[in-house]
Order: C-alpha cells, then structure tokens, then sequence
C-alpha cells in the first residue's frame, strides 16, 4: 500500500501533471470568456443579417411552425419550426479560432521562456562572469544575449579560419593561373 502511496505522490507532483492541471484550469475559465465575447458581441452582429420575409439571422428554414399573435396574425414559431442555424455554426467557428489564437500565443510565451532558460543553462557561464556581468546591471535575459553574442562571434571567427586554412580546389588554381596568364599577355 505505501508503494501504491509512493507511486501516486510521484505521479501527482511530477512537473507535466501540475501543468496539465493548471491548463485545465485555465482553459476553463478562458472558454468562458471566449463564450461571452462571441455570444455577447459576435452573434448579435451576425444574428442582424437580415434573411428576407421577416426572418432574422442566418437559418436555412426546414419546418417552418406557425403560431397566432396577440392580434390575430399568422407568425413564425421558432421554437417549433425545423431549421439550420448557420449563425450558430459561425459562432463556433469564430469561438475556435479566438480560442486557438490565443492558445498559441500562450505556448509561443511558454516556448521561448523556456527556450532561454535552455539558454542560459547551456551558455555555461561561469560564476565570475555572470557577477562581472551583474555587476554592470545586466539581468539574465541580457546575459543570455551576450554570451550568445560572444559564441556566435567565436564561432564566425572559427568559420573564416576554417575557410582561410581550407586547401584550394583545382578550380581556384586554374582560375588563378588564368589570372597570371592574363596578365602576363597584356
């Protein structure tokens, strides 16, 4: 039983878990906000686009039902009519494409927050460069740039040496004897 105990306090404190929680949470109370804008604003801008013979909003009429007003007069009853609603349909899509934008946004921030922790974890820097560093007021994200800055700069420095040791081809021989040839004729 205490290994039953073990297992499941692992499984509940290990880091994707909490994440999954707080993301459930989150989602939740962001979904009712999305509801509300696309209910509260959206779907009475789309519901105003007039269909014709007194009909309102986007429906596609299947069975249509009749009912008497207070006055006597033959008027459509939704409640009981078949019909498609398409502004019901555009609201959902609408809904999702707030809700996925959104929830984009969120992951790119969560991206490159951990992108540069990854970062500064791999830029190895040293404990006498990071209070150098501190002490002129940079804080981590700064540093992080400067060292990246500084091994870019190394390894650009590294490329042209490469490329300055690197043997010619026979291409760039026979290129530069034409040269010397050229010259030679004039």
């Amino acid at each position: 039983m205490k290994k039953f105990f073990k297992e499941f306090k692992e499984f509940i404190t290990r880091g994707n878990v909490v994440d999954l929680a707080v993301g459930m949470i989150i989602g939740a109370a962001f979904t009712a906000i999305v509801t509300a804008l696309v209910n509260g604003v959206f779907k009475p801008l789309i519901d105003a686009i007039p269909m014709g013979k007194g009909f309102t909003g986007l429906i596609t009429m299947l069975k249509p039902a009749f009912m008497l007003d207070a006055d006597g007069n033959k008027v459509l009853d939704l409640a009981n009519s078949v019909y498609i609603n398409w502004g019901d349909l555009i609201m959902a899509i609408i809904s999702f494409f707030i809700t996925a934008l959104v929830l984009f946004l969120i992951i790119k921030v969560i991206n490159t927050v951990r992108t540069n922790a990854e970062k500064l974890k791999g830029a190895n820097i040293d404990k006498q460069l990071k209070a150098e560093l501190k002490a002129k007021g940079m804080n981590k994200k700064q540093m992080i740039e400067y060292v990246a800055a500084q091994q870019a700069e190394a390894e650009a420095k590294a490329k042209a040496e490469a490329e300055a040791n690197k043997p010619e081809t026979a291409e760039q021989i026979l290129a530069e004897i034409r040269e010397l040839l050229k010259a030679q004729q004039k």
